[in-house]
């Protein structure tokens, strides 16, 4: 055993664009001789019914946790690389999508956003991209600490609870490996991207250290209005028929 990559979500999925996405990653996956396994509300089963049911209308953060149990299983079965991909993370640029020789990487995220009149850009690190290899030093850590947050936890919960906003509050202290091609799209730069450019897409090129291979859509996003379900499938297809985020 070698590398698995892992995917879950929910069945059957509530937009057709995810589709193309689980397919990029999987098509990925298997051209580059990785095993690929994709999880439905199985992945859940680990967690207590305490932690189930504190995150019951916060079912991004339960994710957060059993994606770290499902890579460390995997870890355990005997392969020697775990790599977790969200349901909603499409590989445009599979060529150039390759990970570093560290023991672990995290996702980049360069958010772009409207602020104050002029736009705002915010760099952290994300967890819809990830892996891990046996007897890295992360995991253990990230999947205890996410534990006893959600455990501790009293009252409501902010999104991305024990992902991003964790990992990035970790990452400026420990800088932690990055895999600079797996991005993450705001609202703003996929509308900038489907516009054929502008200077939401421009300053998140000028911010990213790598051309991104592949992104994370933010399905939440259109849960919450913000984008389209059809805006993102014209930006899959844009993504996917260009292999880059050009115009």
């Amino acid at each position: 055993m070698s590398t698995l990559v892992i995917q879950s979500h929910r069945t059957p999925l509530p937009a057709a664009w995810l589709q193309p996405c689980l397919d990029s990653v999987r098509d990925w996956a298997l051209g580059n001789k990785f095993e690929y396994r994709f999880l439905g509300d199985e992945i859940f089963s680990p967690l207590s019914e305490a932690i189930l049911q504190k995150t019951a209308d916060r079912l991004p953060a339960a994710s957060d946790l059993a994606r770290l149990i499902a890579l460390q299983a995997a870890l355990d079965e005997g392969y020697e690389t775990a790599i977790w991909c969200d349901a909603d993370f499409l590989v445009f640029a599979p060529d150039a999508l390759s990970l570093p020789r560290e023991s672990y990487g995290l996702g980049r995220e360069v958010w772009v956003q409207p602020g104050a009149g002029k736009l705002r850009v915010h760099v952290k690190v994300h967890n819809a991209f990830m892996f891990f290899r046996r007897g890295n030093p992360f995991l253990d850590f990230y999947r205890y600490a996410a534990q006893r947050m959600l455990e501790a936890h009293e009252g409501p919960m902010v999104p991305q609870f024990v992902g991003p906003k964790f990992l990035s509050a970790i990452h400026n202290m420990l800088s932690c490996p990055v895999v600079e091609e797996a991005a993450m799209f705001s609202p703003a730069t996929t509308r900038a991207l489907l516009a054929g450019g502008g200077p939401a897409l421009e300053l998140m090129l000028a911010k990213s250290i790598q051309p991104p291979a592949g992104a994370n859509l933010c399905s939440s996003l259109a849960d919450a209005g913000e984008l389209s379900d059809d805006e993102l499938d014209q930006a899959v297809g844009h993504l996917l028929a260009r292999g880059s985020i050009a115009a």
